[in-house]
């Protein structure tokens, strides 16, 4: 379905000039597109919405973030969905949640149990909160690896074989581990991408804040997953792209190179932006809006924390609609 835009399309421009039938990869998946935004991938139109807090029975504090969608009926013997959505609130206490269905365009139906992780995990850890979910298929151990922040400071992992149930593994990010002056570390998503000359086969994505409290994107890279080298300076400025702060990035590869989907603060447009980085993240190429936010409901002039998939060869994306703690989960359609 097409949706009503409110003024002038930001990226009319990018569309006269884009390519079609290319094809786009997400997450390993490969199929072929009109393509109209920039780096060729498609236009993504949002659909309806996934999960409202109000309607959830796991409501702590109003507000839900970050989703992070994986297919699972390929992996799993008897999956409660064909998909399965994770999502947290931000505030305390968060909790790390969990929804299913059998279409990336719903309906998803709330776990039960939810929290699936909560903000105290004896010996681990007792923090205000944990959120920010992002799920990897750790296709070598057949195995669901849960990426989650608590707090901002300290990016953590947890494994899993069904999706649901977790055990602990270890801190894999921290300020402690980046440029003195750090305060945050946080919102990561880590992907499977082979970097020959650095050794390794996964990237990891995330914000970093610091004194001057203003966010940017940072990365680091790994051999297993677990075990992490951080560049030390920013992938991403914020004063690259004329924002406050960016953030919620996701990697998107096609045609050989590795592009960053992020999104900017509402007060700086409140859109979703896309950044070529190179099959080897070597280049800095700012492509400008990936996603223009629309100013009505759900989106209310922000789009945030992207997650991408295919569902029957059609490409969706997920992600945070609304103002900072007061959105919900949409989707999308390309």
């Amino acid at each position: 379905m097409q949706e009503p835009q409110s003024g002038p399309d930001r990226r009319m421009f990018l569309r006269a000039t884009a390519v079609t039938g290319a094809a786009l990869t997400l997450g390993g998946l490969s199929t072929q597109v009109a393509s109209a935004a920039p780096g060729g991938f498609p236009d993504y139109t949002y659909v309806r919405t996934l999960l409202t807090p109000s309607q959830l029975k796991y409501n702590p504090t109003g507000e839900i973030i970050f989703p992070t969608v994986r297919g699972v009926y390929d992996k799993l013997a008897s999956p409660l969905g064909r998909y399965y959505l994770y999502y947290a609130p931000h505030d305390a206490p968060g909790g790390i949640c969990l929804a299913y269905g059998n279409s990336l365009e719903g309906p998803f139906t709330e776990y039960p149990a939810n929290p699936i992780v909560s903000n105290k995990w004896s010996p681990h850890y007792s923090v205000s909160h944990v959120s920010s979910p992002h799920v990897l298929w750790k296709e070598d151990v057949k195995e669901f690896w849960l990426y989650f922040h608590g707090e901002n400071t300290t990016t953590r992992l947890a494994r899993s074989k069904d999706g649901v149930h977790f055990t602990y593994d270890k801190v894999v990010l921290s300020t402690s581990m980046m440029p003195s002056g750090t305060t945050e570390t946080s919102y990561a998503r880590v992907f499977r991408h082979d970097l020959p000359s650095r050794g390794a086969h996964y990237v990891m994505l995330f914000m970093l804040n610091n004194t001057t409290n203003h966010r940017d994107i940072c990365w680091g890279w790994s051999a297993d997953g677990r075990n992490w080298t951080f560049d030390q300076t920013p992938l991403v400025r914020h004063s690259d792209v004329g924002a406050v702060n960016v953030g919620g990035p996701h990697l998107l590869t096609r045609n050989g190179s590795a592009y960053v989907v992020y999104n900017k603060d509402k007060e700086s447009g409140g859109d979703l932006m896309i950044t070529e980085v190179g099959a080897d993240f070597s280049r800095r190429r700012h492509l400008g809006v990936f996603y223009n936010s629309r100013s009505g409901p759900p989106e209310n002039g922000r789009s945030a924390a992207p997650s991408f998939g295919t569902d029957h060869g059609v490409p969706y994306m997920i992600f945070e609609a609304g103002e900072r703690l007061q959105g919900s989960i949409a989707v999308a359609r390309g």
